[in-house]
């Protein structure tokens, strides 16, 4: 009677898993999943003593080695099914990713099983820490930054805007998405220059809560019991908290002289006509009085005269353009 015997099981290979965290979560913020696998690891290992990660882990009771094996050596470790955590450096740690990659392609290695697992992640909006980050340190180090004040910098968020409003006309979104980044670049500036005030400083966060507090306010409909099906039930909440919280004793006020005429005029304008005031337009010679009153005109039929003269005017630049390449 010949016996038969079954084919071995092929052995487990055990498994690596190589955990990667983000540095704009706090440390120690983990995902279940994360946490999971630290605990029932057989061994956990990281390359950087100073990875902001390991005094919590610590803390949690997790041991984790200092070192850095290569592939082989931590394919050889996970031999009979265990299971290595490898804690990912800020840098993701190229030469054992790339050494894995190497052996499971020969198809000469028994590899274990592979896992890329995220253990923190990043919410919307959390490039802005960068942001911050950035500005700080150059804030502190760049000669020139270091010596900016809020005054120094006025013009520029002036010229910045006004190419942004350029990026929007043009239907640019490139150019849009840049344009953008310099205007918020301006905000992130001032904000960190406020920190050095000896008297009244501020920061970020503050300029950040001043205006989340202003948005919630002013949309009771969204985040109170009020309700607003149509955008103008939506600017009335908005000028009833607006005028509530300014307390103001002319529509004039907060209406700044220094900008463009055009916007100027409709912007006054519409303050009276929201109002409900009954104030005839000044008459007198010159254009400056026919400006005023094209504008006033523009508003209340709800163009931006800003907006429209620039779109003529870019009109005319390429009727000169023409011309130019005409040769006349």
């Amino acid at each position: 009677m010949n016996a038969t015997t079954a084919d071995p099981t092929p052995p487990d290979q055990g498994r690596i898993v190589l955990l990667t965290t983000s540095h704009r979560v706090a440390p120690g913020l983990l995902s279940w999943p994360a946490w999971q696998a630290l605990r029932t690891a057989d061994r956990v290992l990281c390359a950087d003593g100073t990875h902001p990660q390991l005094p919590y882990l610590r803390e949690a009771g997790v041991r984790v080695d200092e070192a850095a094996p290569t592939a082989e050596e931590l394919v050889d470790a996970c031999a009979g099914g265990r299971t290595a955590v490898v804690v990912a450096t800020g840098e993701g740690d190229p030469a054992l990713t790339d050494g894995l990659a190497r052996l499971a392609g020969s198809g000469r290695v028994a590899m274990p099983d592979l896992e890329l697992l995220p253990a923190s992640y990043d919410l919307p909006g959390a490039r802005l820490l960068d942001l911050v980050q950035v500005m700080d340190r150059i804030r502190l180090e760049c000669p020139w930054s270091s010596r900016r004040t809020h005054q120094g910098l006025a013009k520029y968020a002036i010229e910045e805007a006004y190419e942004l409003v350029e990026a929007i006309e043009d239907g640019d979104r490139d150019e849009l998405r840049e344009e953008l980044g310099d205007v918020l670049l301006q905000v992130v500036f001032h904000a960190r220059i406020a920190e050095d005030d000896p008297d009244a400083p501020f920061s970020v966060d503050d300029v950040a809560g001043t205006i989340v507090d202003k948005l919630v306010h002013r949309h009771p409909h969204v985040f109170g019991d009020e309700t607003a099906d149509t955008p103008e039930e939506v600017r009335a909440h908005w000028l009833r908290t607006k005028a509530a919280e300014k307390q103001r004793t002319s529509v004039t006020e907060g209406v700044p002289l220094g900008q463009p005429g055009l916007a100027l005029a409709a912007k006054l304008a519409s303050r009276v006509r929201t109002a409900g005031l009954d104030v005839p337009l000044p008459t007198g010679d010159g254009i400056g009085y026919e400006l005023l009153a094209l504008a006033a005109r523009a508003e209340s039929e709800g163009t931006d005269p800003e907006a429209a003269l620039r779109a003529a005017a870019r009109t005319y630049r390429d009727a000169i353009r023409a011309v130019e390449a005409a040769g006349v």
